[in-house]
């Protein structure tokens, strides 16, 4: 655990700089709980059936048998830090404690790469993949994006594996029936069916970019995160990753990140090692009826738009505070976490066709997805991203990096918006600057950070690098 000490402080303030998305109106917070899948210990209740036919069932079984032979049983050992006795404390050792956690897999390549969840690999010391044959190899972490809660892994075979092919989660529609596929607890793979229930939901469980998760009623348990959600044709809509819970169990809720958005992730990871996140470059909310009454609007359906971003996509093409994103490339935005997971299935350099609201008139605008330029540097368990012209004024600064959000933890107090300018004497004249400054740095290490608050302060933090 890293810990920032200031020499100067002041009160720190909260509000980030939000490049891509965040909301201006939400729903209020749900009184359940959003639940990681986790090993935990399989009871097996007996269940008496009544066999009532159901006139023009769906016939789920061809698409079970296309999906079950390609979803694995991922087992993860972690090592952590465990509570230190008298005896540790008087001699100085740091006692060790292991973990096994497990979850799921699906294979999407025949020569062994699989999608999981982030949090079913993090913190992994070996990984070890059972097939639903009950082969085992050991797997490989190829890389991860955990603000989308997805990894890539990958297992040496001497065969073809079986896989999922890829649907398009874009055309899934509310009432479809899905198929939930896991291999909890080693059982190899098992297979419940539902209805999605809801797309373009946002759980608001992490400090990240907000998500548009498809919700079904298909029953998810622990265990079961990094499996597939099918549609009835056995093509991959969705990586199932969490539910919705008071107990921590499946009670009728379950979570999965959209198929277009996994794949883009997965393709980012195998060309380039890394995610090129886009966006659109503005900020706002989600309409209803009475933000639309106090906006004076007609329309109580669609993203407003409060802010348009310098030097975006949606700057370049016009778009104005005040309008209303109804559609993209056709697909309707009830929701800003639409819009964010939409956007989030695109490349930077992507061009999308929206339609916009302005003045009580619809007009077409087409808009060039820009690079986020959002930056994770794990050294400092943080996220940086690139200031903006209007930032270098508001600073009175020519460069720097600009925090806009703290993970894991690293500090008790919120330090978004606050910049770094120099490390240990060194200018930070960007992003990718202070990453390859801290690339150089050397474990247990001793770093000064200067930086500058939201009050336009300087401040001094010192810092160990683990």
């Amino acid at each position: 655990m890293k810990s920032i000490l200031k020499s100067v402080g002041a009160a720190v303030l909260g509000g980030a700089v939000v490049l891509g998305s965040y909301k201006t109106f939400i729903e209020p917070d749900t009184s359940s709980k959003i639940e990681l899948a986790q090993e935990s210990i399989l009871t097996a209740t007996p269940v008496t059936y009544t066999n009532n036919a159901i006139p023009n069932a769906v016939d789920f079984t061809e698409a079970a048998e296309k999906t079950v032979h390609a979803v694995v049983h991922v087992k993860n050992l972690t090592v952590s830090r465990g509570n230190p006795t008298m005896r540790d404390l008087m001699y100085g050792l740091v006692p060790l404690r292991q973990a096994v956690g497990t979850g799921s897999g699906v294979i999407i390549t025949k020569d062994g790469y699989i999608v999981t969840n982030n949090h079913v690999i993090e913190n992994s010391q070996a990984l070890q993949v059972t097939l639903n044959d009950n082969r085992t190899y050991e797997a490989e972490i190829i890389g991860t994006e955990p603000g989308s809660d997805i990894a890539l892994i990958k297992i040496d075979v001497d065969e073809d594996l079986p896989v999922v092919a890829f649907g398009d989660s874009d055309q899934a529609r509310i009432g479809e029936w899905v198929l939930a596929v896991g291999n909890p607890f080693n059982l190899t793979s098992t297979v419940t069916a539902g209805i999605i229930s809801a797309k373009g939901r946002d759980l608001n469980t992490r400090d990240q970019m907000q998500q548009s998760f498809i919700q079904t009623d298909a029953a998810v348990n622990p265990g079961n995160s990094g499996g597939a959600l099918v549609n009835n044709r056995g093509e991959l809509i969705g990586i199932n990753t969490a539910i919705q819970s008071p107990t921590g169990s499946y009670t009728g809720y379950s979570f999965a990140v959209p198929s277009n958005n996994a794949r883009k992730i997965i393709q980012d990871l195998m060309e380039y090692g890394f995610v090129q996140k886009g966006m659109l470059g503005i900020s706002g909310g989600t309409l209803n009826g009475r933000a639309a009454q106090e906006l004076g609007l007609q329309s109580a359906e669609g993203i407003y738009v409060s802010e348009v971003v310098e030097d975006s996509g949606a700057e370049k093409a016009g778009l104005k505070k005040g309008d209303i994103i109804t559609s993209i490339d056709g697909v309707r935005m009830r929701s800003f976490a639409d819009l964010s997971g939409y956007v989030g299935s695109k490349n930077p350099g992507d061009f999308v066709e929206a339609t916009v609201l302005r003045n009580g008139k619809e007009r077409p605008i087409s808009i060039e997805i820009t690079k986020n330029s959002t930056v994770t540097i794990p050294e400092l368990d943080m996220d940086f991203r690139d200031l903006t012209n209007d930032e270098k004024r508001k600073y009175n600064l020519d460069s720097g990096a600009l925090i806009i959000g703290t993970k894991n933890g690293l500090a008790d107090t919120n330090l978004n918006g606050y910049v770094i300018t120099k490390v240990n004497d060194r200018n930070v004249k960007n992003v990718e600057n202070l990453k390859y400054i801290m690339d150089q740095t050397e474990a247990n290490q001793r770093l000064i950070l200067e930086v500058k608050n939201p009050q336009g302060q300087t401040e001094r933090w010192r810092l160990t690098v683990d």
